[in-house]
């Protein structure tokens, strides 16, 4: 593998897998595939969904609405979702079936309350930074493989973010799967992805990139 290449994980979290509290559609069926992708990357970073429990992305601290509804927060349209990710929970947590050990960093986003956080880079706003891309450009970082979930939404934003940062940004197509709010939203994300320039790939067809 190119030294200038890493493998990005896009929050690969228990509230996002079957089960949890945000549970994306066959979001498990990406954990083997993740598994096997590992070992072809010597470097390796994920972000991690990180929300207090008073975010004002959940439904539950809005009386009167669910989630799937749309308001304003603080000047931007946002869709409420359920309660998921809160810092400290088992949700939140990685599943220990992913093997973290050859993790570089962890990078956590959705951690103020006023505006909500899709991309591994910045909140919605672009008024907070995670600071991950100065942490990969400062290791020599210049390709990205994104996987994750999902697909709509964190693995959507964080790869367009990536690719306008300057980034030579690819998208794991069979290691994400999308939360399809609306059936087409993940086919949507797909032609948004590359209609901005990004490469859209399945694993399988990894070696001819690297």
């Amino acid at each position: 593998m190119r030294l200038d290449t890493a493998l990005l994980l896009v929050d690969v979290q228990h509230d996002f897998l079957p089960g949890g509290a945000l549970a994306v559609p066959q979001g498990d069926e990406i954990l083997p595939i993740i598994a096997s992708l590992q070992p072809m990357f010597d470097f390796i970073v994920a972000t991690q969904d990180w929300h207090p429990a008073h975010h004002g992305s959940f439904a539950a601290n809005h009386p009167g609405t669910q989630p799937g509804q749309q308001i304003d927060l603080e000047g931007l349209s946002q869709i409420l979702w359920p309660v998921h990710c809160v810092q400290g929970s088992s949700g939140a947590d990685f599943p220990t079936t992913l093997d973290q050990s050859r993790w570089k960093a962890v990078f956590q986003k959705g951690k103020n309350p006023l505006v909500d956080s899709y991309s591994g880079f910045f909140d919605n706003a672009r008024r907070g930074d995670t600071g991950l891309a100065d942490y990969l450009k400062s290791k020599g970082i210049t390709r990205l493989f994104v996987c994750g979930l999902a697909l709509d939404y964190c693995v959507k934003f964080t790869a367009l973010d990536a690719q306008s940062l300057g980034f030579e940004t690819y998208v794991l197509t069979d290691a994400t799967r999308a939360v399809n709010l609306h059936p087409e939203d993940g086919k949507l994300a797909l032609e948004a992805l590359r209609g901005a320039g990004i490469t859209c790939l399945e694993s399988k067809d990894l070696s001819s990139y690297v």
